[in-house]
């Protein structure tokens, strides 16, 4: 489902950058701190703590050898470096990093007890941990409009990721958060506006394989992808210039270790 860097970027790479740099800002961390980034992908949440936390050091640590290609290359900052590895089962020391952060991923890990569990125990005592995931449900509009006109024609299309993917919510967030052990436990909002020049804009990277719309998408005949395409082509808000103005907002958990 991840595995291409540029594919990723022209779908959702855009828009993870932009909530990145408010998410880590936000966070507020003084600088020289040592910051480990868990399913870094191509580098969004990484590049954000370079520009807006001056840390000491961050290790980006991905399962995704193609992300993590597309990270190295556009992350160059010498304080940065990237792993192969599984959220599950980091490949750190106990209270390795002062501040942990995990970007728009525990929801595709299969067992995101297990790694909220690996993220509590390389924490620093004392120290950040914090996530975020776009909230599929509702928030996301850039994928939930494109759902809901799937499932308007497909009653597969249904089983959507707001549906999917039930962690992507204030409370069991929060709830994984508390199991794996912080305390002082909060839960918050980010949104930030995703407008597209157009409606080619828009609709090309669903083409693209990467994800679970655009990996439906690739799996449907020509037809039926065409007539999703049109739907949404008639649904989408235009501006008079032609640009489809949408709202994409993420949930945010973070603790104390």
């Amino acid at each position: 489902m991840w595995q291409s860097g540029d594919a990723y970027e022209a779908y959702i790479g855009r828009w993870s950058r932009k909530i990145a740099e408010t998410f880590v800002r936000q966070l507020d961390v003084p600088a020289s701190r040592r910051w480990l980034d868990v399913g870094c992908g191509t580098g969004a949440c990484t590049a954000a703590v370079l520009t807006a936390a001056n840390p000491a050091e961050v290790v980006g640590a991905d399962p995704s050898e193609g992300f993590l290609e597309t990270a190295r290359a556009n992350v160059t900052d010498p304080r940065a470096s990237f792993t192969l590895a599984d959220a599950q089962e980091l490949p750190f020391p106990d209270d390795r990093f002062d501040v942990v952060v995990s970007g728009l991923v525990l929801n595709f890990v299969p067992d995101p007890a297990r790694a909220a569990a690996e993220i509590a125990r390389v924490s620093a005592p004392g120290g950040l941990a914090a996530a975020y995931l776009w909230d599929l449900a509702e928030g996301m509009e850039l994928i939930r409009r494109f759902w809901e006109a799937a499932g308007e024609l497909d009653p597969v299309a249904a089983l959507d990721e707001g549906r999917r993917y039930p962690l992507c919510r204030p409370e069991p967030l929060g709830r994984l958060w508390t199991e794996a052990g912080f305390t002082g436990v909060s839960v918050g909002e980010i949104k930030i506006p995703t407008v597209f020049r157009d409606f080619d804009d828009y609709w090309q990277p669903f083409l693209g394989a990467q994800g679970p719309a655009p990996a439906y998408l690739a799996s449907l005949p020509e037809a039926r992808r065409d007539q999703i395409r049109e739907l949404l082509r008639g649904r989408l808000p235009t501006n008079p210039d032609g640009s489809i103005p949408l709202w994409a907002s993420a949930w945010v958990v973070r603790g104390t270790a």
